[in-house]
């Protein structure tokens, strides 16, 4: 069992979730046929943007609400390789916070179902001037309201 990197805060709802399928691709090898380490934070993208739109809370939501979500953190533990034509899943998990931020937590699989890559990423929100929201803008925290009314599926 691997650590958790985000701490449930208590009464916190329930992660989001989604899955993402994938293939991985000849560009993203190395020389050795394994995908190059260098790749990972686009597939750390890939999974945070189809939970986005899965949830309306993707870059254009935020971007039309003045809003853009910068990555401030990123991490990535690698436990086994994929190689060139591996299919593999991203599962993507959107964690609580009270703070204004986005935890994301992913979670890559072989076909197999093994665990070979794991990771997250801490996305702060800003206005369009770069400053730091402290609280969260009125159309996220609507969000927030659904997700611990358990109103987001």
């Amino acid at each position: 069992m691997r650590k958790p990197y985000f701490k449930k805060e208590e009464g916190a709802p329930e992660p989001l979730r989604c899955i993402v399928e994938r293939v991985a691709r000849f560009e993203e090898v190395d020389a050795l046929g394994i995908v190059w380490h260098g790749r990972y934070p686009s597939y750390f993208e890939d999974g945070r943007v189809m939970l986005g739109e899965k949830f309306g809370i993707g870059y254009l939501d935020f971007y039309r609400q003045g809003i853009i979500a910068p990555i401030k953190q990123i991490h990535i533990d690698y436990h086994r390789p994929l190689k060139f034509s591996d299919p593999f899943t991203i599962e993507a998990i959107l964690h609580w916070s009270e703070a204004t931020r986005l935890n994301h937590e992913f979670v890559l699989r072989n076909s197999a179902g093994e665990i070979t890559t794991t990771g997250y990423t801490v996305q702060l929100l800003m206005d369009t001037d770069h400053k730091v929201l402290m609280v969260p803008p009125p159309f996220y925290q609507q969000f927030r309201d659904r997700w611990t009314a358990g109103e987001t599926s």
